[in-house]
């Protein structure tokens, strides 16, 4: 009997751990490969961390053409950022959780310097990003998947 209730505690440990598991990638906390919507070319790794129940999004590294230069500079951005380094530029602020979702963001396109609204929601079990930036409304924009780095 008490062999028993110890493979039954043993067992009970081992379904736990999954869920431990699952429960840690919920958060989009972590770095993601981004990739392009166009292309579906890699273009960069973000780093995703949480102050206060804020996301914030750093460009860590670009994936660029050896014949490009890789650390460019943001020379299309009017903000503060102009003519700043993109790799170590934040480039998605303000997400804030809300049901199955983080919305109310702000998210930059480094190509072009614009500033979208953005939001943003986990998929396949938090192995994935659904970022959307948009004008306006969330359907006046674009989505773009990325892929959790490991």
């Amino acid at each position: 009997m008490r062999h028993l209730m110890h493979v039954g505690l043993i067992a009970a440990a081992m379904l736990a751990l999954p869920t431990a598991a699952l429960a840690q990638s919920a958060s989009p906390v972590g770095t993601w490969k981004t990739i392009d919507d166009e292309t579906g070319k890699p273009k960069a790794l973000v780093r995703i961390t949480e102050e206060g129940g804020v996301l914030t999004g750093k460009i860590e590294k670009l994936f660029r053409p050896v014949d490009q230069d890789q650390n460019p500079k943001c020379v299309k951005c009017s903000d503060a950022r102009k003519d700043q380094p993109i790799i170590g530029m934040t480039i998605l602020s303000g997400l804030k959780k809300e049901g199955n979702e983080y919305t109310g963001g702000q998210i930059l396109d480094p190509s072009n310097g614009k500033t979208y609204k953005s939001k943003a929601s986990l998929a396949d079990n938090g192995s994935k990003l659904e970022v959307r930036g948009y004008v306006g409304a969330p359907m006046f924009g674009r989505t773009q998947t990325w892929q959790r780095e490991q």
